[in-house]
């Protein structure tokens, strides 16, 4: 297609999830209730692991930081969405568009990377007990969590870039709630081959890499699990991984369920799946681990006694 037939547009139309005004008020109330539990319940395992000295661990250290990525992850979609509703609008600028595309892969990425090195801490604390506190040390810790940093900027960047190098014509309707790459590149008029490779390549490897992470460190805990002669020794390796396994499950089950198999427009199951990875996985998170582990269910249940003590008690 010629230049001087593309249309450069200003602004996307997003169409959320119903046209109707009683389901979207509905819809506004339950997304603005996940939102708040999701900032509130999130915040709280930060507080928990800052303020208790024996949650000073890698674990929790690298549990700390999907907990910030889970806040800034939800706050990347949920306030535009909730804002719009409020201004009776549909509409996001080009500009806020690119940035929401931006900053959506860097976070669904860097989940994508603690939830690896997560696992690999796992790895570690059952199969190399002796080695654990000298390889897993906060040093090691903080530059496996920088490195992630980086390559999921630098991936994000690399596609907002290609992005913003295409053209839209008429059709700038959004079938979504926020501005997911996948639906943005098929309303494009341009060549999108180079868009394409891309996300196949550099995308699938920075997808990929976590995964296999998670898979090989997982087979060797398992197979490590199986020689424990005793059922109770099996039971307490497991337990250790069972709050991970949940939230990779719902994460990367959700992930593959859209981005892993050819489609020609984005369904209603797509949009379904989209707002598991996006919305309740970061949302469940904080209760999954604080469920499932004693010390931070210690630590909450302490942060509680300080907040809500009588101040007109006195210890002398």
């Amino acid at each position: 297609m010629n230049r001087e037939n593309r249309t450069s547009i200003s602004e996307f139309f997003l169409l959320g999830f119903s046209e109707f005004p009683e389901q979207q008020q509905i819809i506004f109330w339950l997304f603005l209730c996940v939102y708040l539990v999701t900032m509130v319940g999130n915040l709280l395992i930060l507080l928990a692991i800052g303020l208790d000295a024996h949650l000073h661990t890698p674990m929790y250290f690298f549990l700390a930081n999907l907990s910030f990525v889970d806040i800034c992850f939800s706050s990347v979609t949920i306030p535009k969405m909730l804002l719009n509703h409020l201004l009776r609008s549909k509409s996001i600028s080009y500009v806020e568009c690119m940035v929401q595309i931006y900053f959506f892969i860097t976070f669904i990425n860097m989940d994508g990377f603690l939830l690896g090195v997560m696992a690999y801490d796992r790895y570690m604390a059952i199969c190399r007990p002796l080695h654990y506190t000298t390889i897993m040390c906060p040093r090691f810790c903080i530059i496996l969590v920088m490195i992630s940093w980086i390559i999921t900027h630098l991936h994000a960047l690399l596609h907002t870039l290609l992005m913003v190098q295409l053209f839209f014509c008429a059709d700038n309707t959004i079938p979504h709630f926020f501005c997911d790459p996948y639906p943005i590149l098929k309303l494009s008029c341009s060549d999108t081959y180079i868009n394409d490779l891309m996300v196949f390549t550099v995308g699938g490897m920075v997808f990929m890499t976590p995964f296999m992470c998670i898979t090989i460190s997982y087979a060797y805990i398992f197979s490590k699990v199986l020689k424990i002669p005793s059922a109770q020794g099996i039971k307490k390796a497991l337990s250790t991984c069972g709050s991970h396994l949940t939230v990779v499950s719902l994460f990367y089950g959700a992930i593959m369920g859209i981005y892993l198999r050819p489609s020609s427009s984005y369904s209603v199951q797509d949009m379904a799946a989209t707002v598991i990875f996006t919305i309740i996985t970061p949302m469940l998170n904080p209760f999954i681990y604080s469920l499932r582990n004693r010390d931070i269910k210690a630590a909450l249940k302490k942060i509680k006694r300080e907040l809500f003590k009588d101040p007109r008690i006195t210890k002398y």
